[in-house]
């Protein structure tokens, strides 16, 4: 059956490490607005020397680049049996041109008090090499600092500060909260809570999946 997703939540409500559970448990590919960034850059390409050339200077890479390369992402092979949109969309603009390209059938909308929030995302580690994310409160690596996919070494990135969290936060407020009065309105909304700093990860999973199955989006 086809699924066409997107996880919505503030930053550090669980969305990358839902997303990479849910890839593998639903065999769709996880779309991440960062990584394709990072990978483009990687390559050198002419897309990746654009969006370097924003990210250098501090700026946010423009709506049309975004949708450039989310549309060419889900047009790719792997995406024919659907996909999970985790980044994207962040605006309102962004939401509508995702509607010209493709129709959602679900928004998964991950519900957590900022006060757990900022304790989260201090205890985020995240792998140098693969990008794998860690959570030292709930998703400890097998090592300390060391990642179980690849052997990297883990770091906290700068925006998982205590003292950049609650200027992220407000942007998202701001922003990205909009759209889930967006999606309401056009597709059925899971939102899942969660009000522990240690819930373990399956627990939101297992509830993002009961309410798939409520949709019949899987049996």
């Amino acid at each position: 059956m086809k699924m066409k997703l997107i996880i919505l939540g503030a930053p550090g409500s669980g969305k990358g490490t839902q997303t990479s559970r849910l890839k593998s448990m639903l065999n769709i590919p996880a779309i991440s607005t960062g990584d394709i960034f990072r990978n483009e850059i990687k390559e050198g390409t002419e897309l990746g020397k654009r969006i370097k050339k924003y990210l250098d200077s501090g700026q946010l890479v423009p709506d049309e680049i975004v949708i450039e390369v989310i549309k060419g992402r889900i047009n790719q092979p792997d995406c024919k049996n659907g996909f999970i949109l985790d980044g994207f969309p962040r605006t309102l603009e962004q939401a509508r041109a995702l509607d010209e390209i493709v129709k959602i059938d679900a928004c998964i909308n991950l519900a957590v008090p900022k006060e757990i929030i900022v304790k989260r995302l201090s205890a985020r580690r995240t792998c140098r090499n693969c990008g794998e994310v860690y959570n030292l409160l709930v998703l400890r690596p097998k090592v300390d600092n060391i990642c179980d996919k690849c052997g990297g070494p883990l770091y906290q990135r700068d925006d998982d500060k205590e003292e950049v969290i609650e200027e992220r936060f407000r942007v998202y407020e701001k922003q990205t909260a909009p759209l889930l009065e967006y999606y309401r309105q056009r597709v059925p909304v899971i939102t899942v809570s969660c009000n522990s700093v240690d819930a373990p990860p399956e627990l939101i999973t297992n509830r993002i999946i009961d309410g798939l199955k409520k949709l019949k989006l899987i049996s």
